[in-house]
């Protein structure tokens, strides 16, 4: 969903597809979003805020300001629809210590469910990418692992300052391609970071099947073995990865690629997701409805229970 402040900030995405009007009432209007959940037959659905949302705020002090309008919004659609909505929070993550704050609040006030954020951050300096690696946000995580929540690290667009390589390519830089690449990248500068030594029972979701790395998670491995400089974990990046991420099927509904991730990260950290608006709830079910790469005993689970599990839902 989205608020006044951050709606714009979809519509380069929009303009892939040439829906902006729709897109905009999709965004902003949840009763629309019930309609359609109805159709698909979703009892449930997650909301967070679109991308790149309080991640792309210059300024620390509107970023908070923001990400707090934008949480009590999504709590107010949560209590008009209990039962058809949960959430996940936005965060300030210019100011990990206020981030931490907002998380706090939105969990034990709220009822969320856990984070959601929209990749790197920006502060003060527009060609400038923070990322959650670094030393600086080693009390956020420990925030994030006290409070027993997921973090869910959600795809943006790299900036023109560090996109050379697309350079005469513009249309590689989002959905495409350019989303995997730049949130693949930050989850495995998490592996490296050692902050799941630190903190074991961090829960780390991903989209899109997982942003292509199940696919390559044993090159990854296999290669580490002879270039591991800067690499500051104690065990094996592949290890870390199959303990603390999950992966949703959000906007990739593909039978080749669902059963690489089922066959490298096991049937009960992989979940059914839309990508709504961006994906239509329909064609997200129709698909997963009829995939035969799943039985349907595993079809349940990963369609309901798996969630239930990992974001403490109350739905029996």
């Amino acid at each position: 969903m989205a608020i006044e402040e951050t709606l714009g900030h979809s519509r380069a995405v929009a303009a892939e597809s040439g829906r902006w009007d729709e897109f905009t009432l999709e965004l902003l209007d949840m009763d629309k979003r019930l309609a359609a959940m109805d159709r698909a037959g979703i009892e449930l659905l997650i909301l967070s805020l679109n991308a790149p949302g309080i991640q792309s705020i210059l300024d620390q002090e509107e970023a908070v300001v923001t990400a707090r309008k934008a949480n009590d919004r999504i709590a107010q659609w949560v209590n008009r629809h209990p039962g058809r909505y949960a959430a996940l929070a936005a965060l300030p993550m210019q100011d990990p210590v206020a981030a931490c704050a907002e998380l706090e609040r939105c969990v034990n006030e709220l009822g969320f469910r856990g984070a959601l954020v929209n990749g790197f951050t920006q502060k003060g300096n527009p060609d400038a990418a923070i990322y959650y690696d670094i030393p600086e946000y080693r009390d956020f995580w420990a925030t994030v692992s006290d409070l027993d929540v997921p973090f869910y690290l959600h795809p943006r667009t790299q900036l023109p300052a560090t996109s050379g390589n697309y350079d005469g390519h513009p249309w590689l830089l989002a959905s495409p391609w350019g989303f995997a690449v730049e949130t693949s990248i930050h989850a495995l500068r998490l592996c490296g970071s050692g902050i799941f030594d630190d903190f074991p029972s961090l829960k780390i979701i991903l989209g899109h099947l997982g942003e292509n790395i199940p696919f390559g998670l044993w090159r990854i491995d296999e290669r580490m073995r002879f270039s591991p400089r800067g690499y500051r974990g104690k065990r094996p990046l592949g290890e870390y990865f199959l303990e603390h991420f999950h992966v949703t099927t959000s906007g990739n509904f593909s039978d080749p690629a669902f059963r690489c991730t089922l066959d490298v990260m096991g049937r009960d950290r992989v979940y059914f997701s839309a990508d709504y608006p961006f994906a239509r709830l329909e064609d997200a079910a129709e698909w997963y409805d009829a995939t035969p790469v799943i039985s349907d005993k595993e079809r349940l689970q990963i369609g309901r229970y798996n969630a239930i599990d990992l974001l403490k839902l109350d739905l029996g």
